[in-house]
Protein backbone atom coordinates (compact mmCIF):
# COMPACT_ATOMS: atom_id res chain seq x y z
CA UNK A 1 0.00 0.00 0.00
CA UNK A 2 1.82 3.01 -1.30
CA UNK A 3 -0.73 4.80 -3.52
CA UNK A 4 -4.06 4.56 -1.74
CA UNK A 5 -7.59 5.73 -2.49
CA UNK A 6 -10.06 5.76 0.38
CA UNK A 7 -13.49 5.76 -1.25
CA UNK A 8 -17.10 5.73 -0.11
CA UNK A 9 -20.17 7.89 0.19
CA UNK A 10 -20.26 11.31 1.82
CA UNK A 11 -20.05 10.91 5.59
CA UNK A 12 -18.47 7.44 5.59
CA UNK A 13 -15.28 8.69 7.25
CA UNK A 14 -12.97 8.77 4.23
CA UNK A 15 -10.96 11.78 5.38
CA UNK A 16 -10.57 10.49 8.92
CA UNK A 17 -9.41 7.07 7.75
CA UNK A 18 -7.13 8.47 5.04
CA UNK A 19 -5.47 10.86 7.50
CA UNK A 20 -5.04 8.05 10.06
CA UNK A 21 -3.74 5.64 7.45
CA UNK A 22 -1.30 8.24 6.12
CA UNK A 23 0.06 8.87 9.61
CA UNK A 24 0.26 5.15 10.40
CA UNK A 25 2.08 4.26 7.17
CA UNK A 26 4.09 7.47 6.83
CA UNK A 27 2.36 8.22 3.51
CA UNK A 28 1.47 11.81 2.52
CA UNK A 29 -2.28 12.45 2.87
CA UNK A 30 -4.17 14.70 0.43
CA UNK A 31 -7.72 15.89 1.04
CA UNK A 32 -9.55 15.96 -2.30
CA UNK A 33 -12.06 18.64 -1.31
CA UNK A 34 -9.21 20.93 -0.27
CA UNK A 35 -7.66 20.42 -3.70
CA UNK A 36 -10.99 20.96 -5.48
CA UNK A 37 -12.32 24.03 -3.62
CA UNK A 38 -9.62 26.68 -3.54
CA UNK A 39 -11.32 29.97 -2.83
CA UNK A 40 -14.25 31.90 -1.41
CA UNK A 41 -17.73 31.16 -2.72
CA UNK A 42 -16.76 27.51 -3.16
CA UNK A 43 -14.51 28.46 -6.09
CA UNK A 44 -13.29 25.43 -8.01
CA UNK A 45 -9.60 24.89 -8.71
CA UNK A 46 -9.10 25.36 -12.44
CA UNK A 47 -5.83 23.47 -12.21
CA UNK A 48 -7.20 20.43 -10.39
CA UNK A 49 -6.15 17.95 -13.06
CA UNK A 50 -2.59 19.29 -13.08
CA UNK A 51 -2.40 19.35 -9.28
CA UNK A 52 -3.68 15.78 -8.96
CA UNK A 53 -1.39 14.58 -11.77
CA UNK A 54 1.58 16.07 -9.93
CA UNK A 55 0.76 14.58 -6.53
CA UNK A 56 -0.11 11.14 -7.96
CA UNK A 57 3.15 11.06 -9.93
CA UNK A 58 4.81 10.62 -6.54
CA UNK A 59 5.63 7.17 -5.22
CA UNK A 60 3.51 7.35 -2.06
CA UNK A 61 0.20 9.07 -1.31
CA UNK A 62 -3.25 8.57 0.15
CA UNK A 63 -6.30 10.46 -1.18
CA UNK A 64 -9.72 10.53 0.46
CA UNK A 65 -11.99 10.35 -2.56
CA UNK A 66 -13.45 8.42 -5.44
CA UNK A 67 -12.24 11.50 -7.31
CA UNK A 68 -14.06 14.31 -9.03
CA UNK A 69 -14.98 13.31 -12.61
CA UNK A 70 -12.11 15.22 -14.19
CA UNK A 71 -9.49 13.30 -12.16
CA UNK A 72 -11.28 10.06 -11.31
CA UNK A 73 -9.61 7.88 -13.93
CA UNK A 74 -6.20 9.39 -13.20
CA UNK A 75 -6.50 8.51 -9.50
CA UNK A 76 -7.73 4.99 -10.19
CA UNK A 77 -5.05 4.37 -12.84
CA UNK A 78 -2.25 5.44 -10.51
CA UNK A 79 -3.47 3.87 -7.25
CA UNK A 80 -2.32 0.47 -6.08
CA UNK A 81 -4.89 0.08 -3.28
CA UNK A 82 -8.54 1.00 -2.77
CA UNK A 83 -10.10 1.09 0.67
CA UNK A 84 -13.88 1.07 0.17
CA UNK A 85 -16.00 2.23 3.10
CA UNK A 86 -19.24 0.65 1.90
CA UNK A 87 -21.41 1.72 4.82
CA UNK A 88 -25.23 1.85 4.81
CA UNK A 89 -27.22 5.07 5.13
CA UNK A 90 -28.01 4.28 8.77
CA UNK A 91 -24.28 4.62 9.50
CA UNK A 92 -23.37 7.60 7.31
CA UNK A 93 -26.37 9.87 7.84
CA UNK A 94 -25.90 10.42 11.60
CA UNK A 95 -22.20 11.10 10.93
CA UNK A 96 -22.77 13.64 8.18
CA UNK A 97 -25.57 15.35 10.13
CA UNK A 98 -23.42 15.69 13.28
CA UNK A 99 -20.49 16.98 11.24
CA UNK A 100 -22.58 19.53 9.34
CA UNK A 101 -24.35 20.80 12.45
CA UNK A 102 -20.98 21.20 14.19
CA UNK A 103 -19.49 23.01 11.19
CA UNK A 104 -22.50 25.29 10.87
CA UNK A 105 -22.72 26.17 14.58
CA UNK A 106 -18.98 26.74 15.04
CA UNK A 107 -18.57 28.48 11.64
CA UNK A 108 -15.61 26.17 11.01
CA UNK A 109 -13.45 27.31 8.12
CA UNK A 110 -13.37 24.69 5.39
CA UNK A 111 -11.78 24.36 1.98
CA UNK A 112 -10.79 27.70 0.47
CA UNK A 113 -12.01 29.52 3.58
CA UNK A 114 -15.64 28.52 2.98
CA UNK A 115 -18.14 27.67 5.67
CA UNK A 116 -21.32 25.65 5.94
CA UNK A 117 -24.29 27.94 6.65
CA UNK A 118 -27.85 27.44 7.82
CA UNK A 119 -29.15 28.64 4.45
CA UNK A 120 -26.82 26.12 2.78
CA UNK A 121 -28.88 23.32 4.31
CA UNK A 122 -31.59 24.16 1.76
CA UNK A 123 -29.31 23.40 -1.19
CA UNK A 124 -29.18 19.99 -2.84
CA UNK A 125 -25.40 20.43 -2.81
CA UNK A 126 -25.31 20.47 1.01
CA UNK A 127 -23.44 17.43 2.39
CA UNK A 128 -26.51 16.11 4.23
CA UNK A 129 -28.70 16.22 1.13
CA UNK A 130 -25.86 14.96 -1.04
CA UNK A 131 -25.16 12.01 1.27
CA UNK A 132 -28.81 10.98 1.21
CA UNK A 133 -29.49 11.45 -2.49
CA UNK A 134 -26.19 10.13 -3.85
CA UNK A 135 -25.72 7.15 -1.55
CA UNK A 136 -26.95 4.50 -3.97
CA UNK A 137 -25.41 6.03 -7.09
CA UNK A 138 -22.03 6.49 -5.42
CA UNK A 139 -22.00 2.91 -4.14
CA UNK A 140 -22.91 1.59 -7.59
CA UNK A 141 -20.17 3.70 -9.24
CA UNK A 142 -17.55 2.34 -6.84
CA UNK A 143 -18.84 -1.19 -7.36
CA UNK A 144 -18.54 -0.80 -11.15
CA UNK A 145 -14.99 0.45 -10.83
CA UNK A 146 -13.95 -2.30 -8.44
CA UNK A 147 -15.41 -4.87 -10.84
CA UNK A 148 -13.91 -3.27 -13.97
CA UNK A 149 -11.11 -5.43 -15.45
CA UNK A 150 -9.14 -2.23 -16.05
CA UNK A 151 -8.80 -1.82 -12.28
CA UNK A 152 -8.37 -5.53 -11.45
CA UNK A 153 -4.70 -5.04 -10.44
CA UNK A 154 -5.80 -2.81 -7.53
CA UNK A 155 -5.78 -4.36 -4.08
CA UNK A 156 -9.28 -3.66 -2.80
CA UNK A 157 -10.40 -3.78 0.81
CA UNK A 158 -14.17 -3.41 1.20
CA UNK A 159 -15.66 -2.75 4.62
CA UNK A 160 -19.40 -2.81 5.37
CA UNK A 161 -19.16 -1.51 8.94
CA UNK A 162 -16.84 0.83 10.85
CA UNK A 163 -15.96 -1.99 13.28
CA UNK A 164 -14.56 -4.01 10.35
CA UNK A 165 -12.52 -1.04 9.22
CA UNK A 166 -11.16 -0.47 12.73
CA UNK A 167 -10.18 -4.13 13.10
CA UNK A 168 -8.36 -4.06 9.77
CA UNK A 169 -6.54 -0.84 10.66
CA UNK A 170 -5.51 -2.31 14.03
CA UNK A 171 -4.07 -5.34 12.23
CA UNK A 172 -1.64 -3.27 10.14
Amino acid sequence: MERILVVGVTGAGKSTLARTLGNHLGVPYHEMDALYFNGPGWAVNGELAEDVAQLTAGPRWVVDSLGYPEVRDLLWDRADTVIWLDYPRRVVMPRVLRRSVRRTVTRESLFGGNRETWSGWLSREHPAWWAWSQHGARSREIGRRVGDPRFAPLHTHRFAHPDDTAAWLASL
